[in-house]
């Protein structure tokens, strides 16, 4: 197969590259890009651990093909922030435990940065709404919706 040059905005960089048809947006950030924040997990769009944020709406990125991306815009955990400088939404994870085995938490996350993007203040319910397609093994979600909730009630000050 021979490979398709595409064009799109990666946190905030546009980069230009080709990519063979049929790879995983998921595969072709992890692997030909090094951002190993995306996790793949189930590979099959249940577990929501390989969300990133494409044109500002999730997406399972085990279900996307690298050259869907061209023309877009593409955030993954790795353009929300860096050590130094991180994230509101990352410091609240880490101040509530909302982070255990942390498999789970960069798509968890990119699913609250698009709900807080969209709606700054969610009640819980639509909090929980919101993260009902990234699935946790560990904290039992209450956690991890303080977290959101936090970072939602900051924004009202």
């Amino acid at each position: 197969m021979s490979k398709v040059t595409i064009s799109f905005i990666l946190n905030g960089e546009k980069l230009t590259t080709q990519v063979e048809p049929d790879m995983r947006l998921v595969d072709f950030l992890r692997e030909d890009l090094g951002l190993t924040g995306t996790k793949i997990g189930c590979g099959e769009g249940d577990c929501g651990a390989c969300t990133v944020v494409i044109n500002g709406e999730t997406a399972n990125s085990c279900l996307v093909l690298a050259p869907q991306v061209d023309g877009k815009e593409v955030v993954t955990i790795e353009g929300l922030g860096d050590y130094e400088h991180i994230h509101p939404l990352q410091q609240a994870f880490l101040e509530e435990g909302a982070v255990q085995c942390g498999f789970c938490t960069p798509g968890m996350i990119m699913s609250a940065k698009a709900l807080l993007d969209k709606n700054p203040h969610p009640d819980r319910e639509e909090i929980i709404r919101e993260i009902s397609g990234n699935l946790c093994r560990c904290t039992g979600y209450a956690k991890i919706a303080n977290a959101i909730e936090k970072v939602a009630n900051q924004s009202k000050e």
